[in-house]
């Protein structure tokens, strides 16, 4: 039997999301002896992190956008290769919402095309691996849904991908290290950035510096990008916060105050600060949403998996952001790990864990360092006390604050399910994505992921088609 005969007989592993993880898990999967189909709704690979200009946009300078820059282009050269010899189907613009099956009957992956996202597509796999990322967390303030406010993570999109400049004088505010790559970012494209509004406590940095002693070049790299801020004269303000957005049809100012030790906003720090643009962010959440629906354990927020990234279903690997934020740096070891986990079972091998030996080491000691970061890089504890009864906070179903504290205070909602269904806030398009936080923190309960049955809108008519398939079936 030739090798290309031996390769047409081997395991098909699908790989649903073409960011750091997806990429590093395909790489390491077929170069252990499967086929790869890498599954991602962008029209091309890299994912948030390594997010590239459209070809006809002609950057000058495109390496200027990313400080990984060598990193991704060996991922990129490894990609082609595996795609030119056959071993990985890349299929671009393919918007997964639900996978079905299981380990014995194999794996559909149900996908939709096409510039409505209305043509149904189809994929079968012996093993899916889900390296689905993340998405913001934006916290609601008054006047936060005018024109010109928009999330941290945006901004970024919007200048790496559309080499667009949401505004000329910005103001980044929230809490977390993307606000870092963001306001330089948008500085070194030439914004007049007015002020880097960070809301956590340089204390609470402080106190965990022994983890994040642990990872040198993070710190490097942190110091990098203070650097570049004092360069473009960025004014970082530190312990503070946006706590109100102005303008009549669009954005004009934000009112930025200083916290108390308690997270509270401190009396007489109240000061405006005049911009066109705000990009906002509180950190970041794991897309669960097709793990949830092929029942893999979810610990809070994140999708659970052991130390070979695998999930609790048999036949579904995770890495990467959906199993907890951590950065690209730490999606590429799990993704490498999953690959080569994948690999060894779906040949009826016993993994050997000294193959990924260095990869477990890194995810270990980054691991480590991203609960650090998450710590003190938490939102401020009374954030919610800034959201007047009259602030939106569900904007698909223009539910406000005061709409979600009665349900809690005078109807008795205890749960988010039960503010959901008196309240409709997370019944619409992105089912609570966006507002389930917000409306957890103001009804005081915990936040935890949602099941949802499809990771986005899918048409009735695709729906129908899905059905009658599965019943010929």
């Amino acid at each position: 039997m030739t090798d290309t005969s031996r390769r047409e007989r081997s395991p098909r592993l699908a790989v649903i999301g073409a960011g750091p993880a997806g990429l590093a898990a395909a790489l390491a999967a077929v170069r252990h002896g499967l086929r790869v189909t890498l599954i991602d709704a962008a029209p091309e690979a890299g994912g948030q992190f390594y997010r590239q200009p459209a070809a006809g946009l002609g950057a000058r300078r495109p390496q200027a956008l990313h400080h990984r820059r060598r990193g991704w282009e060996r991922l990129r050269a490894g990609l082609d290769r595996e795609i030119t010899a056959g071993l990985v189907t890349h299929l671009r613009d393919h918007h997964v919402w639900c996978v079905t099956g299981g380990q014995r009957s194999g794996f559909t992956v149900h996908a939709l095309l096409g510039p409505e996202q209305e043509q149904p597509v189809e994929v079968r796999a012996d093993a899916v691996l889900l390296a689905t990322g993340g998405y913001e967390k934006v916290l609601p303030f008054p006047g936060w849904t005018l024109p010109g406010v928009v999330t941290a993570g945006g901004a970024q999109a919007m200048l790496k991908g559309g080499l667009v400049l949401p505004g000329r004088t910005a103001v980044v505010a929230g809490t977390g290290p993307l606000l870092l790559p963001v306001a330089t970012g948008l500085a070194a494209a030439g914004a007049r950035v007015a002020a880097l509004v960070e809301s956590a406590d340089w204390r609470a940095v402080v106190r965990r510096s022994p983890a994040l002693a642990a990872q040198p070049h993070k710190l490097a790299e942190g110091a990098h990008y203070a650097a570049r801020l004092l360069r473009h004269r960025v004014r970082t303000l530190v312990h503070q916060a946006v706590v109100e957005a102005h303008g009549d049809q669009r954005l004009e100012a934000v009112t930025v105050a200083a916290l108390d030790a308690t997270g509270r906003v401190a009396p007489g720090t109240r000061r405006r600060v005049d911009c066109d643009t705000l990009a906002v962010g509180h950190g970041m959440l794991p897309h669960t949403d097709l793990a949830e629906a092929l029942g893999c354990r979810i610990d809070g927020v994140a999708v659970h998996v052991d130390d070979e990234q695998r999930t609790d279903v048999p036949g579904v690997w995770a890495a990467g952001e959906a199993t907890g934020i951590g950065g690209a740096e730490l999606a590429l070891a799990e993704g490498h790990i999953a690959g080569r986990s994948a690999a060894a079972r779906l040949s009826g091998r016993e993994p050997d864990p000294r193959g990924w030996a260095e990869a477990a080491r890194i995810r270990a000691g980054l691991r480590r360092f991203a609960a650090a970061m998450d710590d003190a890089y938490a939102p401020p504890a009374h954030w919610a006390e800034q959201v007047t009864d009259d602030t939106v906070v569900c904007r698909c179903e223009e539910v406000t604050g005061g709409a979600v504290r009665r349900a809690v205070a005078e109807l008795g909602a205890g749960d988010v399910r039960t503010v959901k269904l008196l309240t409709r806030a997370g019944m619409g398009w992105c089912q609570g994505r966006m507002c389930g936080p917000a409306v957890a923190g103001l009804a005081g309960c915990p936040e935890t992921a949602a099941r949802r049955p499809f990771a986005r809108p899918v048409p009735l008519g695709v729906l129908a088609r899905a059905g009658s398939t599965e019943d010929e079936q």
